[in-house]
């Protein structure tokens, strides 16, 4: 009798052990990953929201620096840079984007984004498209480049409504890089409506709705976590999403693109369920929390995009 209790104990050990876990199961999983330019991996400045540092870049497209140069983080490994199997830089991040996201819609059903043989290829087309036309545009700006816009992000200026503390600098951390951006009102809330947007496109599994919100590395890094989901049977959703603080760490302009890493704490109602419906980790009315920090890119005027998570340590 005891040796039988004894094996059941060690099998359900043994079950908890090799057990899928579910925790962290909302968009970006729990994990860092993305670009934020020249700032991949260096660590973002501390915040009223994120009071600790953010964890660093597990997984980018974009190339390590190498030991002293700008960028490079501290103890960083000598030796030839790291790159993706895709390069660095705007082409990397489509392609391995456009591939991630086309693996991701194959595996869970769908073709290549969801638009049969052809659709992919159309799809790469217009990104080797972008890519060109991309290309042509910052050789542009770079030969007749204008001065950035100076001014560090306004603070004391009242928050949108829903936006908590999102409305100054956060405190702590290094000071802002140079050239600043100016980050009004009307980007807060821009950056609200993303964390909402790609929270419901994980939902819905909708790698089209996720495409028009982030950069192409991210939307194929979402691809892969949703085919992983769909090769263990189960489903995340992230629904009743509320900011319920954030502010600014920094935001700054490299050539062409601009970028703002926010920290935000969010609640939500974070829920599992395997094929048949059963709630496997979550709870239907019970909010959980979470403080990520997220970077946004954009073109001077153009709307921003999700271009990185980070997690607040």
């Amino acid at each position: 009798m005891r040796r039988s209790s004894a094996l059941l104990a060690a099998i359900a050990v043994g079950a908890l052990a090799f057990a899928p876990s579910f925790a962290e199961a909302r968009a970006g999983a729990g994990s860092s990953s993305g670009s934020r330019g020249s700032r991949t991996y260096s660590a973002p400045p501390s915040t009223n929201t994120a009071p600790s540092t953010a964890a660093p870049m597990e997984r980018s497209m974009t190339a390590r620096p190498a030991p002293g140069q700008a960028g490079a983080p501290m103890g960083s490994p000598a030796g030839a840079p790291a790159r993706s199997g895709f390069g660095s830089g705007l082409a990397g991040g489509l392609l391995g984007g456009l591939l991630g996201v086309g693996i991701g819609g194959m595996l869970m059903g769908n073709g290549f984004f969801g638009g049969g043989g052809f659709g992919f290829i159309g799809l790469l087309l217009q990104g080797l498209l972008l890519f060109f036309v991309a290309r042509w545009l910052i050789r542009m700006f770079m030969s007749r480049r204008e001065p950035a816009m100076a001014g560090m992000p306004r603070m004391g200026q009242p928050a949108p409504m829903g936006l908590g503390a999102m409305g100054g600098m956060g405190g702590g951390g290094a000071a802002a890089p140079q050239p600043s951006v100016v980050v009004s009102p009307a980007d807060f809330q821009q950056f609200e409506q993303l964390l909402k947007s790609v929270q419901a496109g994980w939902s819905g599994q909708d790698l089209r709705a996720i495409q028009q919100v982030a950069t192409p590395e991210m939307a194929g890094y979402f691809a892969e976590q949703l085919a992983e989901q769909t090769s263990r049977d189960v489903r995340n959703t992230v629904t009743d999403v509320k900011l319920e603080q954030g502010d600014l760490a920094e935001a700054w302009s490299e050539g062409s693109r601009e970028y703002a890493t926010v920290a935000m704490r969010f609640s939500m109602l974070d829920v599992t369920r395997d094929s048949t419906g059963r709630v496997v980790d979550g709870d239907v009315a019970l909010r959980t929390m979470a403080t990520e920090v997220w970077t946004f890119v954009r073109a001077p005027g153009a709307r921003w995009l999700l271009s990185a998570i980070q997690q607040a340590r």
